[in-house]
């Protein structure tokens, strides 16, 4: 099995060129020598391409001296093409799909070594000589070094590291010290397993129009008043009261809206209840892809594809068109919504965002914490402290019970 492809530093010819998140540039890491990563070089369009025509796909970023983007991430399989892109870097999404049907993907442009988690499914690739034999997602020695997978989706753009290991680590001190119902030797006690590794994890965004259709029932509240029956000193009495009534009617309407950059995380190593609470990426950043911003990192391989990402991408579009539908009913309030959507103009891009990923043990225990490596953000799982919880629900039993002894005696 290969090695991955390393990118040599031009003075002084170290093999190990990475990329520095404080510069935004490759660094060597024993000379110190910098040079910024250019951006790529894209075919020209194809002139007056028809429906089914593709444009010539990405050239791959310029090499390394001595390595040649083949093999592995780089691997063109089939001889498939990829879809033009949009101005924007998006491509279609029909060709999209048509593609991966194929497997008609490029790969990444670079040489990498690939491991496969038995453990949690994730596929994760080094780019450069560094490898791991413990998985960074759940901290499992489970992982086998696999063939590498040349048919993957070449990604569009990625969010380069902006965040340094060492901050990261700060990060990961400071959020194992806070919250008040963990324990209070997690700090002490939680154990990484294999460090904090940069990875990039793979992300479908995609774009598109959507005509939406609605009907339903509107109310409309109104108010007369009533005489009811009350219990009033032990006594039954009649008396007025204003009571609320509605109206109903039907009511019907209609919306275009587009969506542009709906993130879905493609990852199989990361739950998606963490990932949806690190979505907070700014996504104007993002860079042409080049191979040469994984030097240093990971990158997973992702495990969700194109047609279950955007199966994903359209319930969360028609989650959000039928809160703005329901939002356009008339009246003050609804019911028998039913509602109606048709998409079009889908593109898709296949991007990669930068996470600093931890798995730690406590008492036997595996969790994970992560480290936006954009923002800073934290997210992470931990252990409770029960003991803290029955401590608090005590102290606010005794609190509401010495709230009601004093009501009672003031009433006596």
């Amino acid at each position: 099995m290969s090695d991955g492809q390393q990118f040599p530093c031009p003075s002084c010819g170290a093999p190990n060129m990475s990329f520095d998140p404080q510069r935004q540039a490759m660094a060597c890491p024993y000379c110190g020598h910098v040079a910024a990563v250019q951006p790529q070089q894209q075919a020209a369009p194809q002139q007056q391409a028809g429906p089914q025509e593709q444009a010539a796909p990405q050239q791959g970023a310029p090499q390394a001296e001595g390595q040649a983007a083949q093999g592995g991430f780089g691997t063109p399989a089939g001889g498939g093409q990829a879809p033009a892109p949009a101005p924007g870097g998006e491509r279609s999404l029909q060709e999209g799909l048509q593609m991966e049907q194929s497997q008609g993907g490029q790969g990444y442009g670079t040489q990498v070594r690939t491991l496969d988690c038995s453990t949690c499914g994730a596929t994760v690739n080094f780019a450069g000589g560094e490898i791991s034999s413990k998985c960074a997602f759940c901290g499992s020695q489970s992982v086998i070094e696999q063939q590498a997978h040349g048919n993957v989706i070449r990604p569009e753009s990625l969010v380069p590291f902006a965040v340094n290991q060492e901050a990261a680590k700060q990060k990961f001190q400071e959020w194992l010290g806070s919250g008040f119902f963990r324990p209070g030797d997690l700090e002490d006690a939680a154990r990484v397993e294999g460090g904090i590794a940069g990875m990039y994890v793979p992300y479908w965004t995609f774009d598109c129009a959507v005509q939406s259709q609605w009907r339903a029932e509107a109310g409309h509240h109104y108010y007369e008043h009533e005489l009811v029956t009350k219990v009033v000193d032990g006594q039954k009495q009649q008396v007025k009261e204003r009571v609320r009534k509605t109206r109903w009617e039907p009511a019907h309407g209609h919306r275009q809206d587009r969506y542009d950059d709906v993130l879905v995380v493609a990852s199989k190593g990361l739950p998606e209840k963490i990932a949806d609470r690190l979505a907070t990426f700014d996504t104007s950043a993002l860079q042409p892809y080049d191979p040469r911003f994984l030097a240093g990192y990971r990158a997973e391989e992702y495990g969700v594809g194109l047609a279950d990402g955007w199966e994903k991408a359209k319930r969360k579009v028609i989650a959000d068109q039928d809160r703005k539908c329901q939002s356009d009913i008339p009246g003050d309030t609804h019911r028998n919504y039913q509602s109606q959507h048709q998409f079009g103009q889908e593109t898709y891009k296949h991007i990669l965002l930068p996470l600093w990923i931890a798995a730690y043990r406590y008492q036997d225990e595996t969790y994970r914490f992560l480290v936006n490596g954009q923002t800073g953000e934290v997210q992470g799982e931990a252990p409770t402290s029960w003991f803290k919880v029955a401590l608090v629900v005590l102290v606010i039993a005794a609190i509401i019970a010495g709230i009601v002894f004093a009501v009672k005696a003031g009433k006596g």
